[in-house]
């Protein structure tokens, strides 16, 4: 199943131009791939003066993990999910925003309950893997989608 942008900020608590994914180009009950081009953005709203650091992709990966756990049925329908914490950070580039290509997000549920999941990602820019780590979502009650 396909998604573009629109489709994406209904299912996730992200809106306006801090939803940065642009479209999913597949995922299954353990994975997701999906995509962005927010990252070549000048209003990007997580740019500062010296462009987009890598650090942002961990961004665009947790809300990769979230669509993931809506789409998937796993995710809380009334409650929002929290990057508890980031594991096994790797940087193979300081920035996103001089990349041309579209940034790719891959993510892989490793564990899940109903306090929370833990996903590995990769975001990639063409051929190049740009980052890639280890998350725990922790899942709370609020005012979730």
């Amino acid at each position: 199943m396909m998604l573009d942008r629109d489709e994406i900020c209904a299912l996730i608590p992200h809106a306006g131009s801090m939803c940065l994914l642009a479209g999913v180009t597949s995922w299954n009950q353990e994975t997701i791939s999906c995509y962005a081009v927010s990252h070549a953005d000048a209003a990007n709203p997580l740019r500062g003066d010296a462009g987009l650091p890598a650090v942002c992709g961990v961004e665009y990966a947790a809300q990769g993990m979230a669509l993931h756990a809506r789409l998937s049925g796993t995710g809380s329908q009334s409650g929002i999910g929290l990057l508890a914490s980031v594991r096994d950070l790797r940087f193979f580039a300081e920035r996103l925003d001089d990349r041309g290509a579209l940034l790719r997000i891959e993510a892989r549920r490793l564990t899940g309950s109903a306090q929370g999941f833990i996903y590995d990602f990769e975001v990639h820019a063409a051929d190049a893997l740009l980052l890639s780590g280890r998350a725990a979502i922790l899942l709370v009650e609020g005012s979730g989608r």
